[in-house]
């Protein structure tokens, strides 16, 4: 405590409620300033209620509130530039991220009253406004939305923006959005900074796109793991990729070695089986294969026929060229006659 300060001339309440606001900070691990301003009696009420079990909401004079701040051992003087208008303590030992989630969470909207600053732009939805044919769709004219009778009933023909962001609200169009149940404006606690771990947070660092922030975390963990993966950098999360990887890998090496092993031969055999097949495709002469491999060479056969008809409508005058063609004929089938038995002697 300074030595500037002469506590003698303080009421003994204000001393006893400056001790208590200091037995509060120090039982927490965070502890934050919440602006309380237009919050009716009973929805701060509702709001300490909700935050019962997580955090404590503390309200008291501004000076009491800036002097516990000062005389706490915890370094939390810095807050005392957020005391100003309607505001409390709070304190959690929840981590501040969290205390910021769970206080948007919390607000609720609320009707706006004449002479208040529109917080964002104010717009009376398309529709069945539900209320009778009278003097009202002239009031809803009046503040400047698209609104006639039709069907028995006011209705607004298209959203109409009636008021913009920062302009202040009149008594009519406070009149008009009361009268059609329009809540315009959140009301909660709104948080202006909060100490833990000897760092001084503001809203602007706490306030987090919680889906971005988890992908961004899944897509941090997915390359790890791929790096991991490549590196053969063994884990609990990675040793069973690994094994697989590595399995794989020796059965692929096994196959290509044709090494005759028990976990192989199923491959092996069907690799030769493939091979086979694929030279059997290759023979012309039926004769030449085992029965179990005359289908194949079936199928290839009418891959290799090539149609004559072309030839036959050509001029076949010049005799000579004829007897030409019909001897080089005679030569192919004594060719596919040696080389049958040739195959015959191989199987």
């Amino acid at each position: 405590m300074s030595a500037e300060r002469k506590t003698e001339t303080i009421p003994q309440w204000k001393k006893d409620e400056v001790e208590d606001i200091v037995d509060f900070l120090d039982a927490y691990d965070s502890v934050g300033v919440v602006d309380i301003t237009g919050i009716p009696s009973q929805q701060l009420q509702d709001m300490r209620r909700d935050l019962h079990g997580t955090a404590e909401l503390r309200v008291s004079r501004n000076t009491l509130l800036a002097r516990a701040l000062d005389w706490s051992e915890e370094g939390l003087e810095d807050l005392t530039d957020f005391i100003s208008g309607q505001v409390g303590l709070i304190g959690t030992n929840e981590n501040p991220f969290g205390l910021y989630q769970q206080l948007e969470a919390s607000k609720t909207s609320a009707p706006i009253n004449a002479g208040e600053v529109a917080p964002n732009d104010i717009v009376v939805p398309e529709g069945d406004t539900g209320v009778d044919p009278g003097p009202f769709v002239g009031e809803l004219q009046a503040v400047g939305a698209n609104a006639r009778i039709e069907g028995g009933s006011i209705q607004v023909m298209e959203d109409s923006t009636v008021l913009d962001a920062g302009e202040e609200v009149s008594q009519d169009l406070a009149n008009v959005l009361a009268e059609l149940g329009i809540e315009p404006k959140e009301v909660g606690l709104d948080l202006r900074g909060v100490f833990a771990d000897g760092v001084l947070f503001e809203p602007e660092d706490l306030e987090l796109d919680v889906e971005e922030y988890r992908a961004d975390i899944q897509a941090a963990a997915g390359r790890g793991r791929n790096l991991a993966l490549n590196a053969s950098y063994p884990t609990e999360a990675t040793l069973p990729a690994l094994l697989g990887k590595a399995s794989g890998e020796g059965k692929n090496l096994a196959i290509h070695a044709a090494i005759e092993d028990p976990d192989v031969m199923p491959d092996l055999i069907g690799k030769a089986d493939s091979q086979v097949r694929a030279l059997a495709a290759q023979i012309d002469d039926e004769d030449a294969l085992p029965e179990e491999l005359q289908d194949v060479a079936e199928a290839a056969e009418p891959a290799d026929t090539e149609s004559t008809d072309d030839q036959d409508t050509e001029d076949t005058s010049d005799e000579d060229e004829a007897e030409e063609a019909d001897a080089d004929e005679a030569d192919d089938d004594e060719d596919d006659g040696d080389a049958g038995a040739a195959l015959d002697d191989m199987f």
